[in-house]
């Protein structure tokens, strides 16, 4: 099966981001359907950088247009097709000079489709991952529908028992009329008036049975209503609550605007009989008629019923978020964002009647000490269908602004709670009035707490309490929530934390990533299901021997994620989180090259290095980790490429990458070749002037740098001899770039710079977040290389060659040697 093909299987949500992928002209949706196996079949990467491959490919693709234009002539119903096939030929003409574009074009298109197949593919995965809830959730839902069939089977039954009621009143009527109008024997009109009155129990009889039937539907649609919105939109909420911190909680409402909109109708149905029966009454009556006293507690029922339908249908559909913000529920002063309410009753005669009318507060407006805002923007907008894909009733604000409201003197004031600017939790309110078939309803629905923010280095702090609250409250009207936090459990942290990483990296935290991460904050347990994690500890109190909590510690990881890293967190290249010890232990049981990836402990900001295993002639493992890049590193050189270029220099100065599989045993071309960045000339100015490449590299007993192209001196230099660096759990770093702005090299004399390797002879055991390791001054530094094997502690010191401009990046390489003593860290 074609990647189009499965793109065309795809659920609606998915297909439908398929669908606006090619809403654009520069790849005609067309074109990919008709041409789909040929155009799967070519390596467009390959031709987007080489550009004979691509002049090839675009022939061949214009042959196939003209190939399939001569299909569509012979096919009387292809007229169209065949003119737009002639405008997309003439269309690629522009590409003659520069077929390469049109590769990278086509290639970016199949690059984006393989993403939605793999967001697909990963919602499938977590729906799997949660088969009881999701089982569970199903049958509820089943229930809801058999309900909801059975009443609405029972409507209709009423309906026609109600005409059935009128009937036999009509023909009593008719016959009571000619009754009295007759003149007949008595002995005639007795037998009439005994015929009569059977009759009448007739009416009497079916006017009971028909209030008692709606009694009964009454109380099947109590229960119906129950578990609709006690349980079905209780659900919705907290799932919905949830998705605003990262959950794949499904969130959509068409279920919910079904089931409201057909049970409303029925309750409008019933309320309509009723006003029937006052009709019936009105033309007839009689001793002990059940009408008059039966009546009113059942108009009273439906009224409620329908009463408290309608206000639970009043949903805020879309939480506030701003458009470049840290996420949603974080909004700032002065600046635009949105939110969208809906109607889950949809019925067509409202649209564009029901004017919707926002603030902010309400509630909170009376907590001393809070600040206060007032909404500036387009405050009132009607319910409408017309801003809905699916037809629903919304009103979407898309230009909300919040601004201070000076409260006395114009200060803040003093919070009675104690509480920080981002613990401060404040709602949008959203009012209507809902006015339809003799029923009006006031109506009333609030977002989700939000944090509102004046600056923008508030924005980590706010989206940590909205995390903290989301994750731990479902009652959204609890706005001094922070005023006794409660603590995490570590299946609640951890689930919250993986929801994180899957909405920057699109993979969620397993099992042995979070187990690491249990260890460094509770230490080794038998079971960390009762261990837990206090708001203080996690946004407020520093780690062990750091300067900075553990929630910006992990936000910065996160942040490395999103930015520079999704698609190696995608696709599972990275390890992320791994003690050293196991680290080691899994590295020094692979064969020679075998690296692995993890994220820095020591770095606040984020940062992520690589380990790998080198064996000495003897047999003996030892190994190296470089020191983290950050995202600092990473804007310049994309870690894929870092991987590629990455050099040491071993003997006779032949620069070798050590780098050849990645853990467990995937050659590293195969794992990370479809992302180098092997540009042209033509690609990057900079190559118009740097007509060579540079490579960084690491040598035993010398300093060199080795470039591809014209040779140049090396240089050489004198070294002390070192000493050990006693840095603990420091990373120490080589790097290299090919093609970077930043590190790519003219034939100018390049900056030496030295590394310094670590000693392995530490313990393994696992040190609750290490502090960052001292600064090591550059300086060419020498070692020899014993001969012996084992556990003597060695040392290694490797140079570089460095541009002169870049010359205050720091460039280290950490050697770790064998260690006999591993510890049981719980793994």
């Amino acid at each position: 099966m074609t990647q189009w093909e499965r793109l065309q299987q795809l659920d609606t949500v998915y297909s439908q981001r398929a669908f606006d992928l090619y809403n654009g002209d520069e790849f005609p949706m067309d074109v990919r359907h008709y041409l789909a196996h040929w155009i799967e079949g070519q390596d467009w990467e390959r031709a987007s950088r080489d550009s004979s491959q691509a002049a090839f490919l675009f022939q061949v693709l214009l042959e196939n247009l003209d190939n399939q234009f001569s299909r569509f002539a012979q096919e009387r119903d292809s007229f169209l097709l065949q003119r737009n096939f002639r405008r997309y030929k003439q269309n690629f003409q522009k590409y003659q000079e520069e077929p390469y574009t049109l590769a990278t074009i086509i290639n970016w298109f199949l690059v984006k489709e393989k993403g939605i197949l793999n967001d697909a593919e990963l919602a499938q995965q977590v729906q799997t991952l949660q088969v009881q809830p999701a089982a569970m959730e199903l049958e509820s839902q089943r229930q809801v529908e058999k309900r909801l069939k059975d009443l609405k089977t029972k409507v209709e039954v009423m309906e026609h028992s109600i005409r059935c009621l009128e009937e036999q009143q009509d023909e009593f009527d008719f016959k009571y009329q000619t009754h009295r109008m007759d003149s007949c024997t008595a002995e005639e009109k007795k037998k009439q008036l005994e015929g009569l009155q059977k009759m009448l129990n007739a009416v009497d009889n079916c006017r009971r049975n028909f209030l008692s039937d709606i009694s009964a539907i009454l109380n099947a649609a109590d229960v119906l209503c129950s578990a609709l919105i006690d349980e079905e939109l209780v659900e919705w909420k907290r799932r919905q609550q949830k998705s605003c911190i990262g959950a794949p909680d499904d969130t959509s409402l068409e279920h919910l605007e079904k089931w409201f909109t057909q049970i409303i109708e029925c309750m409008f149905q019933l309320q309509m009989f009723l006003q029937k029966l006052d009709e019936l009454v009105g033309k007839m009556t009689y001793e002990n008629d059940p009408i008059p006293v039966q009546k009113p507690p059942l108009q009273s029922r439906v009224d409620t019923l329908l009463t408290h339908l309608i206000k639970s249908s009043f949903v805020v559909e879309n939480q506030p978020s701003m458009p470049q913000g840290r996420g949603l529920l974080v909004l700032r002063t002065n600046v635009q964002f949105s939110v969208k309410v809906r109607l889950l009753y949809k019925v067509p005669e409202l649209n564009h009647v029901m004017k919707v009318t926002v603030s902010v507060n309400n509630a909170t407006s009376q907590l001393k000490g809070f600040r206060k805002f007032n909404v500036l923007g387009t405050l009132s907008k009607a319910l409408n269908m017309a801003e809905s894909m699916n037809g629903g009733m919304v009103a979407d604000f898309r230009h909300l602004t919040l601004k201070d409201r000076k409260v006395g003197g114009g200060g803040k004031g003093i919070n009675d709670l104690s509480l920080s600017v981002t613990e401060e939790l404040h709602r949008i309110t959203f009012q209507t009035q809902f006015d339809y078939q003799g029923l009006s309803v006031p109506l009333e629905t609030s977002s989700l707490p939000v944090v509102v923010i004046s600056n923008s280095s508030q924005q980590q702090s706010a989206w940590a309490s909205v995390l903290w609250f989301n994750m731990l409250c479902p009652d959204p009207e609890n706005v001094k929530f922070f005023e006794t936090s409660p603590a995490a459990t570590w299946p609640q942290f951890g689930e919250m934390l993986s929801w994180q990483f899957l909405s920057c990296g699109k993979r969620c935290l397993h099992n042995d990533q979070l187990e690491t991460l249990a260890i460094k904050l509770f230490g080794k347990q038998q079971s960390y299901d009762n261990c837990k994690i206090s708001w203080t500890k996690f946004s407020k109190e520093n780690l062990p021997d750091t300067n900075f909590t553990l929630w910006v510690w992990l936000d910065g990881i996160l942040n490395l994620v999103k930015l520079y890293l999704s698609d190696l967190w995608s696709d599972g290249s990275i390890m992320g989180f791994v003690s050293k010890g196991k680290e080691r232990l899994l590295l020094k049981k692979k064969q020679n090259g075998t690296f692995l990836l993890r994220f820095s402990e020591s770095i606040k900001d984020g940062g992520i290095t690589f380990s790998w295993v080198q064996y000495a002639n003897d047999g003996t493992p030892s190994v190296h980790t470089v020191k983290p890049f950050t995202s600092t590193d990473l804007k310049q050189i994309a870690l894929p490429d870092i991987l590629c270029n990455f050099r040491i220099m071993v003997a006779e100065n032949i620069p070798v990458n050590p780098l050849c599989y990645l853990y467990p045993n995937t050659p590293k071309d195969q794992a990370f070749g479809k992302y180098y960045s092997e540009k042209t000339e033509e690609e990057n100015p900079y190559l118009k002037y740097l007509k060579t490449k540079l490579v960084f590299v690491s040598k035993e007993n010398s300093c060199s740098g080795v470039r591809e192209g014209p040779e140049s001196d090396l240089c050489t230099q004198d070294r002390d001899p070192p000493s050990i660096s006693d840095a603990g759990d420091e990373d120490v770093l080589l790097r290299e770039s090919e093609k970077s702005p930043m590190l790519s090299s003219s034939t100018t004399d390049a900056d030496i710079l030295n590394s310094m390797l670590d000693i392995d002879g530490e313990s393994t055991v696992p040190k609750p977040f290490p502090a960052t390791s001292p600064h090591i001054s550059l300086s060419c530094l020498h070692q020899n290389f014993p001969e012996s094997a084992g556990d003597n502690l060695e040392e290694a010191h490797f140079t570089d060659t460095f541009q002169e401009f870049f010359n205050e990046i720091n460039f280290q390489i950490q050697q770790e040697e064998q260690d006999d003593v591993i510890l049981d860290l719980g793994f």
